[in-house]
């Protein structure tokens, strides 16, 4: 490897660990450090990022390393990291799990060098709780039947969305009170309405990539994604996949702009069109062809067939880069014209701070 790329992969690693550090999984963040080292020494992970220099952050190349590798713990090729992931109950032990790691890298290279050409499936459900919130709001607005339509919804789990309970900071519940998927915390703020109850008639999504979340290969791959010393986020997922098995979703393979090219609005419902931390990943001519579609779909509604655009996406901010909630209508209903902002939450999606 050049010393360029080799370079670049270093940073990669480095700005990843910062990024984990922060988002509150000391594990990821002191492994990738040492990935990061073993890459500047020319190492195993310099060897096997080899021609990927240019294109690291978009594909999230640290990501699917890690998402490989942990699935070859969680499904039980990697006894000796095992004794040291915290989702399958190790003691979370980073430095001691570095060896091991590099040499899982080498005796696994074709399994890792797949990995790397997957990108990650992070149904991150702690996202439900932006989406529930602006649906919330919605349904205040026109009480209409929801057919709820998701850009990059991977294995589709926030589609089933009205069926997981919501706690707020101060203890009240909204949703479906014992689900198995519960997101607790996830509202503090000025609350949205919590007095109408909202029906989904709908649910349907496009990845181009779909994950099946009812099968075992589709939940160990959604699990893989999910940093192995968060255990609140595994376990919503855990709890999202049993909610999977009871409430049906449709995904299909397809790109957003393809798939809302599909979509019409229909009397008697809200059509909703929802994404989360999925825009950046798209081309600069695909966002152009959804915004035009949304554009019409928008142009099409009536009161009696109303249209939102609803999205939990990275925007820049004074203070950095921020995670907004936003929704905007076609006709207004009540909730202004243009886009508005609903709140702010971590990429993960709990807490929300509504606004």
């Amino acid at each position: 490897m050049v010393d360029d790329e080799r370079a670049s992969v270093v940073e990669h690693f480095r700005r990843q660990a910062a990024a984990c550090d922060r988002l509150g999984s000391p594990f990821y963040g002191s492994l990738l450090r040492r990935l990061a080292d073993d890459a500047a020494e020319n190492g195993i992970t310099a060897h096997l990022l080899l021609g990927h220099g240019g294109d690291l952050e978009d594909r999230a190349l640290a990501l699917r390393l890690l998402g490989g590798v942990h699935r070859l713990v969680l499904d039980g090729r990697a006894p000796l990291l095992a004794r040291r992931y915290p989702s399958v109950g190790g003691d979370g032990d980073a430095e001691a799990a570095a060896t091991p790691f590099l040499a899982m890298l080498a005796a696994e290279e074709d399994t890792v060098r797949d990995a790397l050409r997957r990108a990650p499936q992070t149904n991150e459900i702690g996202r439900s709780a932006a989406l529930v919130g602006a649906l919330c709001h919605l349904s205040q607005a026109q009480p209409l039947p929801i057919r709820l339509v998701e850009l990059g919804a991977s294995a589709g789990l926030n589609l089933r969305c009205d069926r997981f309970e919501i706690r707020t900071e101060d203890g009240r519940s909204y949703g479906s009170a014992g689900s198995p998927a519960l997101l607790d915390r996830a509202w503090r703020g000025r609350l949205p309405p919590m007095t109408r109850p909202f029906d989904l008639a709908e649910r349907t999504g496009c990845d181009p990539h779909p994950v099946d979340p009812c099968t075992g290969d589709g939940a160990l791959t959604l699990t893989s994604y999910v940093w192995p010393d968060q255990p609140d986020r595994l376990a919503r997922l855990r709890g999202a996949l049993v909610v999977a098995t009871e409430v049906p979703a449709t995904v299909v393979r397809a790109g957003a702009a393809e798939f809302v090219d599909r979509v019409e609005p229909q009397s008697g419902t809200w059509l909703v069109v929802w994404h989360s931390i999925m825009w950046q990943y798209l081309a600069a001519d695909e966002q152009e062809a959804v915004r035009r579609r949304l554009d019409q779909l928008g142009a099409a509604a009536t009161t009696d067939a109303p249209v939102a655009h609803v999205a939990f996406e990275p925007r820049q901010a004074e203070s950095g880069q921020a995670f907004v909630i936003t929704v905007q209508t076609w006709p207004d209903v009540g909730l202004g014209t243009g886009e508005r902002i609903l709140g702010h939450a971590p990429p993960h999606g709990i807490p929300v701070d509504w606004a």
